[in-house]
């Protein structure tokens, strides 16, 4: 048995992939300290592991101070989490010895706790994955556009943020893309490499295990058994970017008085009585057990996150993908690209555009055809039970 560190801040895209990683690990033997914010604590408690948290809103204000409008301001932003995640995590676990540690692609500064702790490292990748070329091609073409008064004091932030966390924990950044990725001896990336953009430029330190899904281990009031037969269409814009009202009633006036059933997730910051009288044909929740409700859709219409976008093709059903903002729209190209379904821009769209649309989908078999094909690499690539392979086969390296 081996004791290891898990580090995951960041969100339900972050979080839930990680799941069925946990509760394998423990499964075969591992004991498994996970830190993340209190937010996840009973999900991760359920899976056996020893949850500890970090101050989840303390790592947001951080996170966001760093600048919303550049990659690179994204970069200092994370590294201004810095003294929020290290210290904690680093008193929390004093005293006691970890085997090897696994830690968030983007959330958690994992890559520099695997430095101070010179511990074995591996990179959990809830996203597409990135080369270190890809990434310092995409900071470059978005430096274009960005004044040179303000790309100077970025970068001089930059360099300023970095300084003081080799004076302060002994580390040295050398790139940007260290600070955003989280490179790591092994990287488990959660989707295939038939997905994955480029896949052909990742050596064998990327492992593509495919879509990680698992019981979300959350308390759920929601009755599936109606559905069944009904094959609604189901609506959602993911647990955080959701206050879009607008279009949630653009959605109801483009499927009202039709044959559809649609279900319709609107996340906890939207009130239900703020979108009015809602059709015969809608079921309105704040919250709906996505991958269970997938099981039985015919359409989805959704932001494009990852996750979202891992389960819809997970469980073979077609995308509408409205990208709102971070990866999604490299994502929604992606899905585009394979064609298992269609991008459309929320500004400007019409309730009659988005029932064209979904029509369009729904009735055409070549966009089926893409769904099936991704769908059978998806259901082939092993999941969280493949991860853990690959994490044992990594362990073996080791004299532990």
């Amino acid at each position: 048995m081996a004791r290891v560190l898990f580090i995951n801040g960041g969100s339900e895209g972050h979080i839930n992939p990680t799941i069925g990683v946990v509760q394998e690990l423990i499964s075969r033997g591992e004991e498994v300290v996970y830190f993340t914010i209190e937010a996840f604590r009973e999900r991760f408690e359920k899976t056996g592991a020893t949850v500890r948290t970090f101050d989840g809103q303390k790592f947001i204000k951080a996170f966001i101070s760093g600048g919303r409008n550049h990659l690179l301001e994204r970069v200092n932003g994370l590294l201004l989490t810095a003294d929020v995640v290290i210290p904690s995590v680093l008193e929390q676990i004093k005293g006691e010895h970890f085997d090897y540690i696994i830690h968030d692609s983007m959330f958690g500064c994992g890559h520099l706790l695997a430095k101070i702790l010179k511990l074995p490292a591996i990179n959990s990748c809830t996203s597409f994955a990135e080369t270190k070329q890809s990434f310092d091609q995409t900071l470059e073409h978005l430096s274009q556009n960005v004044p040179t008064e303000d790309l100077t004091r970025i970068n001089n932030d930059f360099l300023n943020l970095t300084t003081k966390i080799k004076e302060k924990y002994g580390v040295e950044i050398n790139s940007p893309y260290e600070v955003f990725c989280n490179p790591a001896p092994l990287t488990i990336v959660y989707t295939t490499r038939e997905f994955q953009p480029s896949g052909e430029a990742f050596d064998q330190s990327y492992n593509f295990v495919g879509p990680s899904i698992s019981s979300r281990l959350t308390q759920e009031d929601f009755d599936l058994t109606a559905f069944k037969g009904k094959n609604p269409i189901y609506i959602s814009l993911g647990t955080v970017l959701n206050q879009a009202i607008d279009f949630y009633k653009l959605c109801i006036k483009a499927f009202e008085n039709t044959e559809h059933t649609v279900v319709m997730s609107i996340g906890e910051q939207t009130q239900l009585d703020a979108l009015g009288e809602i059709p015969e044909n809608f079921i309105v929740k704040n919250y709906v057990p996505q991958t269970e409700l997938l099981k039985y859709t015919k359409l989805f219409i959704t932001h494009g996150g990852m996750n979202s976008t891992n389960e819809a093709l997970y469980y073979g059903v077609p995308l509408i993908v409205t990208p709102l903002s971070a990866d999604q729209p490299i994502i929604a190209e992606q899905v585009t690209n394979i064609g298992a379904g269609i991008q459309l821009q929320i500004q400007g769209l019409t309730a009659n555009q988005l029932h064209e649309a979904a029509n369009h989908v729904l009735n055409n078999s070549s966009i089926h055809k893409a769904v099936a094909n991704i769908r059978e690499s998806f259901l082939t690539s092993g999941g969280y039970h493949k991860a853990v392979d690959e994490i044992f086969k990594f362990k073996s390296q080791y004299d532990f």
